[in-house]
């Protein structure tokens, strides 16, 4: 008997977090009422409470939920030393791709942890971190140019990252494995067709 209420605390409580992450990225986090949620949830108020304190605990636990599996995929993508010089654009578009998975597995989470949270920007500083530090041992392992700033590429990383999650993830124009290509090609090879590179004029 203990085991099953657990279990239904459980189901219960997942169904509370699904339906205020709907909530509020949709509505953002003003308009959202518990009432709401618990009512698209298919609970009571009391039910509510017995799990979160209030609209802001639930709130500050869909964002923390999202730092944290943001936190842990980033370990994930780092590449090991001694990779083949061939296998490198592989791994990196692996890379790229992985990261667009995550943003667009969940569109509402990543609303809400990347851009509607007061926290996003300290989230948004924090991923470019872990891409500078990401790129920095892998720089540091011969993938990269070595005059590379590792800052400056990041940077450039994550704000076209957060600029193509709402112009093709969110409107669903691109899927992850077509950014990443793009993305990938852009960053490795260049526009420049025919292994065309700029040229001072004489």
């Amino acid at each position: 008997m203990a085991r099953e209420k657990g279990w239904k605390g459980k189901e219960s409580r997942e169904r509370l977090l699904a339906a205020a992450i709907d909530e509020f990225a949709n509505q953002g986090f003003h308009k959202t009422k518990v009432s709401t949620i618990v009512t698209r949830a298919g609970l009571t108020q009391p039910a509510f409470y017995i799990y979160f304190s209030s609209k802001e605990a639930i709130f500050d636990e869909v964002v923390n939920d999202f730092h944290e599996r943001l936190r842990m995929m980033m370990k994930t993508i780092r590449m090991e030393p001694g990779i083949e010089t061939e296998d490198v654009p592989k791994r990196v578009l692996f890379a790229v791709e992985t990261l667009f998975r995550f943003l667009a597995e969940n569109p509402n989470l990543t609303r809400i942890g990347l851009f509607q949270t007061p926290e996003a920007k300290k989230i948004k500083e924090e991923l470019a971190f872990m891409v500078v530090e990401n790129l920095r041992a892998e720089q540091q392992a011969g993938y990269f140019h070595p005059d590379l700033s590792m800052e400056i590429v990041a940077e450039c990383l994550v704000g076209i990252v957060e600029r193509l999650t709402v112009s093709q993830l969110f409107s669903k124009k691109s899927n992850a494995e077509s950014l990443a290509a793009q993305v990938v090609h852009l960053l490795m090879y260049g526009m420049f067709a025919h292994g065309s590179v700029l040229r001072e004029k004489p």
